[in-house]
């Protein structure tokens, strides 16, 4: 017997792809019970981009506020797309929204983030979409298969669909 799924860790980066993948975790969460929990992952800022930030912005406060905008930039966005999912699904579905029970944009290292934060939060099942950047990304790896590949718990990466829908929010991943 497979093991229940009680919670869900939905991961996104805010692309429309993305958003597609939540309508997984929505439809997962109603079928199996589970809660879900959402995680955005800033990328911390490489040492390289640190020392430019660092050239450019002498004022350790003026650093730190830039930084701390970049979350709250991330938040906003995400918190975005959560109301464009509501106001476009079906009004039988809404009723879904309470199995949403956290969400959190924290800056990290996307994989070693996401595993983290799976049994930090004591997560069944994983649930991210895929990207698509070309041949050199799928050369180098990503976050979705650096994820499955590392991931102890089942991990969903739902591709992109062949056509984007007109329900997907206008605002660009940043």
């Amino acid at each position: 017997m497979l093991p229940e799924v009680n919670k869900i860790l939905y991961c996104t980066d805010l692309s429309k792809n993305a958003s597609y993948a939540f309508k997984y975790a929505v439809y997962l969460a109603r079928q199996t019970g589970a809660e879900i929990h959402i995680l955005k992952v800033v990328e911390e800022l490489s040492s390289d981009e640190r020392l430019t930030l660092q050239s450019y912005i002498l004022n350790q406060s003026s650093r730190k506020e830039f930084l701390h905008q970049r979350l709250k930039h991330a938040q906003k966005q995400l918190q975005e797309r959560l109301n464009h999912f509501w106001e476009v699904i079906a009004p039988e579905e809404q009723a879904m929204r309470s199995k949403i029970i956290g969400y959190e944009v924290v800056e990290g290292y996307p994989t070693q983030t996401i595993l983290k934060r799976s049994k930090e939060l004591d997560c069944d099942l994983i649930v991210m979409g895929a990207h698509e950047k070309g041949w050199f990304h799928t050369l180098l790896g990503s976050v979705a298969k650096n994820v499955l590949r590392e991931s102890r718990i089942p991990t969903l990466i739902v591709p992109r669909p062949e056509k984007v829908t007109a329900t997907e929010p206008t605002t660009q991943k940043h």
